[in-house]
């Protein structure tokens, strides 16, 4: 009698469609909570990823290049770097979520709660959006501490990395939804995910780059993020600000709108 009461609350809270915010704000809770647990290697480890990065290719390239495009290579290369860590540390968040708790078993804990799919997509994605602003901004401390960087303008910088963190965070969850096992979420990180963010223009301008290529390269949302995000520290751009920005809101809401179907309709987690 108890089970069907619960069933009946749980459909007619689909149907009416309010929102569970006690749901909302637990699961929210829960992700946030599970990468601090371990912010050694969550928090600290892509922290010292990136400023690794940014002495090595100082140095490496730096003294063959001081400047590009008339600004200091160190200057160009740090936030570059910083979106790089907000767009692979989103992504990771929410995929490792998803395939851990389809490898151990736990997912169906997620699917019994009265929570519609518009409630665990937003769930997931503040999860993976607080976990690389966290980094962003501790990154962005620490590196002022070596380079004098300042914004040029703060409202480019909150867009692009709420924007481009949004963005790699729903793409996790595609990923950890077609995921079965971890491996597979190896090989989307090692041959799509990191190719894509070290080929975006984080290391260099891709003004240098043939013109065939530059064309395709202004079409790559890693590119757009890490340009719109590096334009509002150090102002300078090599693509066109509102394009890009475009291109990243209509990329998220496709893309949240993709990631409620396939929750809806319990792709490869209910089964």
């Amino acid at each position: 009698m108890e089970q069907k009461n619960i069933q009946v609350n749980f459909r007619k809270h689909r149907k009416i469609g309010r929102v569970n915010w006690l749901g909302l704000l637990t699961l929210i809770q829960r992700e946030i909570g599970r990468f601090l647990k371990v912010w050694q290697q969550t928090v600290f480890g892509p922290l010292m990823t990136a400023l690794l990065f940014l002495f090595v290719f100082s140095v490496a390239i730096g003294k063959a290049r001081p400047e590009i495009h008339g600004m200091e290579f160190s200057h160009f290369l740090a936030p570059g770097i910083i979106m790089m860590m907000i767009l692979q540390n989103s992504f990771a968040n929410t995929s490792s979520s998803i395939v851990s708790g389809k490898v151990h078993g736990i997912i169906i804990d997620l699917l019994l709660p009265p929570l519609n799919a518009l409630e665990i997509t937003t769930g997931y994605v503040v999860g993976g959006l607080a976990r690389g602003l966290i980094i962003a901004t501790i990154s962005f401390s620490i590196i002022t501490l070596f380079l004098d960087i300042s914004f040029h303008s703060l409202t480019a910088v909150l867009y692009y990395s709420i924007m481009g963190s949004l963005f790699m965070s729903l793409i996790g969850i595609l990923g950890g939804l077609w995921a079965d096992k971890f491996d597979h979420m190896g090989a989307v990180t090692n041959f799509i995910i990191t190719p894509m963010t070290f080929l975006s223009g984080t290391f260099y301008s891709i003004r240098d780059l043939p013109e065939t290529v530059y064309s395709f390269a202004q079409f790559n949302p890693f590119f757009q993020a890490i340009d719109g995000f590096r334009y509002g520290i150090t102002g300078y751009i090599d693509g066109n600000l509102f394009f890009g920005g475009a291109v990243l809101l209509i990329l998220n809401i496709t893309l949240f709108i993709f990631c409620c179907h396939l929750i809806n309709v319990g792709y490869k987690i209910k089964s």
